[in-house]
């Protein structure tokens, strides 16, 4: 890296990094499980939730678009849940609109928060000329979610595995993220919170800062 002192663009990770959740994943999986006759503690889905998100196949689904995406996603989120409740004793088979339910649940922005140093420094970084995009492991539902939480606008471009394909730690979401900045690796950093964000960042050439924020039980 030429000047590892000045940036000029920034790939943002999501949750974790610039939202997160108001209350704990258990919390919102077992009130929706309870309105379709389903009884599992909040904390028995927290205990077993971070474990199952890391085990399931990547968030992402090359090749599909619109309709089709949308379908994979929800199919990929509504299995992790199924998951989630037989490893929490329930045995029989899930409610089939419980899944849609948490899905739609989580798209909208009351479940989410955005932490409050967020605004002070995209503010900060906007006046200092950088270009920012957002890289992270999920699904078409961020864009108007940040767009709902009034975030999107700070955004030259979001990039989420699903419609790219790819999961971090493979590095081409920050590939596709560096081209929608029309910026080279070395010419920008990542923020992120996670192990997929330092090692995907570095296959991709960018250098990554890591952060620590308090999280939600239950909260990969």
């Amino acid at each position: 890296m030429t000047d590892t002192t000045a940036p000029q663009g920034l790939l943002l990770d999501a949750m974790g990094t610039l939202i997160g959740l108001r209350q704990s994943v258990g919390s919102s999986y077992a009130t929706l499980a309870a309105e379709h006759g389903i009884t599992v503690e909040a904390s028995a889905i927290d205990a077993v939730f971070p474990r199952l998100f890391r085990a399931a196949p990547p968030l992402a689904f090359p090749g599909l678009e619109g309709e089709a995406l949308r379908d994979a996603e929800q199919r990929w989120w509504t299995n992790l849940i199924a998951a989630c409740l037989e490893a929490c004793g329930h045995g029989g088979p899930l409610p089939p609109q419980l899944g849609p339910d948490l899905f739609a649940h989580f798209a909208g922005p009351e479940p989410w928060r955005v932490y409050d140093d967020v605004a002070e420094h995209l503010q900060r970084w906007r006046d200092r000329g950088l270009r920012l995009a957002v890289v992270s492991n999920f699904d078409q539902r961020l864009l108007p979610l940040l767009e709902s939480l009034e975030l999107a606008s700070w955004f030259e471009a979001v990039v989420v595995s699903s419609q790219v394909g790819a999961a971090k730690p493979d590095p081409l979401p920050f590939q596709r993220a560096l081209e929608a900045l029309q910026l080279p690796p070395e010419a920008a950093w990542h923020i992120g919170d996670s192990p997929e964000d330092e090692a995907g960042a570095r296959a991709a050439g960018v250098r990554c800062l890591l952060i620590r924020r308090p999280k939600p039980a239950g909260t990969p």
